[in-house]
């Protein structure tokens, strides 16, 4: 097993990921609209070239700014391995913060970025129901039967 750049995998593997994943490859937040499947990343892959976890992040200035983060085996350490490959080459790029954008719902995000230095810094209200407004599929209710309302921005500064 191991980390590979998301270019060595075929576009229709890529795809096909984030399509079973995630209903599409377009990720809608309050940073924008993005395709998934064209954006920089890293992919987690077994023996068998089968993806068990996938991000993908786009550089802008010195932010980088983390877009999507999927872990097909939770408690392995392959989310943190890919978070991990997305810091370094960041850092080694001039960037000085990393951020990202997740989904009030989403508790594990949120714990899981936590531990790993990222900080709260923004709130923004009622995002999830702007972004409704371009993906209608976007869920009502998500995890734990939080009703899915707000995005949280989450920061990680170079050295921390």
């Amino acid at each position: 097993m191991t980390v590979i750049l998301i270019q060595q995998l075929s576009k229709q593997q890529v795809v096909q990921f984030f399509t079973e994943h995630w209903g599409s490859t377009e990720m809608v937040i309050s940073s924008g609209v993005y395709d998934c499947s064209k954006l920089d990343g890293f992919a987690y892959i077994d023996e068998q070239n089968t993806i068990l976890g996938l991000v993908t992040y786009i550089i802008r200035a010195e932010e980088c700014e983390i877009i999507s983060l999927d872990s097909i085996v939770e408690g392995k350490g392959i989310g943190s391995l890919l978070v991990q490959a997305v810091e370094q080459n960041a850092f080694e790029q001039g960037c000085t913060m990393i951020s990202l954008i997740t989904t009030n719902d989403n508790l594990h995000a949120l714990k899981f970025y936590q531990k790993r230095g990222y900080h709260l810094v923004e709130i923004i209200q009622n995002a999830v129901e702007q972004a409704r407004a371009y993906k209608p599929e976007i869920p009502l209710i998500g995890n734990d039967g939080i009703p899915i309302r707000d995005e949280i921005r989450l920061v990680k500064q170079s050295g921390l």
